[in-house]
């Protein structure tokens, strides 16, 4: 995304002074409720517990979004799609100058292509495998064949619409990393990133981060660490045309981290650096109303209590932003899910 003089200077403010004179992305948890049963998430598990973002909900706060400059909002959940009326929201957010992006288990995008195209900007899709391996790890009914029924349908709508994929790694996919770069060209995708499966944190759903047995179940052991870390150095080196255009988003040291996370939660080394600033340019707005800094870090207020301009420069998350070294906070150390808007990352 090109950066204007003006918001290149907003955003020098904020990082001087640890308040917010420009957001770049919201991402607002638009819908609780999740259509997949993946073996490493635990949203679907409140699924019986449905809560979502009403246009009521955001209305009092389209002044704060206009006056910190948003750019982009992200509609994720659970699954947005399964919102009662999520182009509602859409109608909301297309007041202000801002894109529209939609996180997607693809289950749903061949039923709503038609709204998905009018409404959002781009989509970014859920890849866990090649065929065999997403629909084990999704555990619905032809989830990868919904998938690439839903990317088809959007382009037949809109040919060149943008759709790109994000695959999360744990123990039962690593071996289909070169597979799952086929399977995303096979379905269309624009690109693919990788991250590793988050074990540490108590996001998506979970009241208390996971314990063992529950670790073990989707984190790599010692000697599939070292597996993985030779078919990364494979896959960087047959696959090299596709880190070269862009096509595996990461360049080939930003995989070489993921094996490093895992030998890092067997005290094998430290947990690779982070560089993250998502703090500083980015917030996440859950569909209870709290507004967190990040996935990851406690809520700093609630919408429904507060403005959300008045909450994320309050007092108390400018005093967070201020003392948050990443590369000491026990939290971001062992982040999976880093964001780098800028030139300034916090030291």
């Amino acid at each position: 995304m090109t950066v204007s003089p003006v918001e290149s200077l907003r955003r020098h403010q904020t990082f001087t002074t640890d308040r917010l004179h420009s957001l770049p992305m919201v991402v607002l948890m638009a819908h609780s409720r999740c259509n997949c049963r993946c073996m490493m998430c635990d949203i679907w598990l409140a699924n019986a517990n449905k809560r979502e973002l009403t246009r009521a909900d955001l209305e009092p706060h389209v002044a704060s979004l206009r006056n910190l400059h948003v750019q982009r909002v992200v509609l994720s959940g659970g699954e947005a799609l399964m919102h009662s009326n999520l182009w509602l929201l859409c109608e909301l957010l297309r007041e202000l100058p801002t894109k529209i992006t939609l996180l997607s288990t693809g289950l749903l995008l061949k039923h709503f292509a038609d709204q998905v195209v009018e409404w959002c900007d781009d989509v970014v899709v859920s890849l866990d495998g090649s065929r065999e391996v997403h629909n084990s790890i999704r555990r619905v009914p032809r989830a990868f064949e919904r998938l690439a029924e839903g990317i088809a349908a959007l382009r037949e709508r809109r040919p060149g619409f943008p759709v790109s994929g994000r695959c999360v790694l744990q123990r039962t996919n690593f071996r289909d990393l070169p597979n799952i770069i086929d399977a995303a060209h096979a379905i269309g995708l624009d690109r693919i990133s990788f991250m590793a499966v988050d074990v540490s944190s108590s996001a998506f759903n979970r009241p208390i981060p996971w314990e063992e047995p529950r670790v073990a179940e989707v984190a790599l052991d010692r000697e599939q660490t070292a597996e993985f870390t030779a078919l990364v150095e494979e896959t960087i080196c047959r696959r090299a045309a596709d880190f070269t255009s862009g096509f595996v988003a990461e360049n080939p040291d930003k995989l070489r981290r993921l094996p490093r996370y895992f030998a890092a939660l067997h005290g094998e080394n430290d947990f690779p650096a982070t560089i993250c600033n998502a703090p500083w340019v980015s917030t996440v707005v859950e569909t209870d109303g709290d507004v967190r800094p990040c996935f990851f870090h406690k809520p700093l207020g609630n919408i429904h209590e507060r403005p959300l301009e008045t909450i994320l420069n309050s007092p108390e998350a400018i005093a967070f932003r201020k003392n948050l070294d990443v590369n000491q906070d026990p939290t971001c150390r062992a982040c999976v899910c880093t964001l780098s808007l800028g030139r300034r990352t916090p030291a």
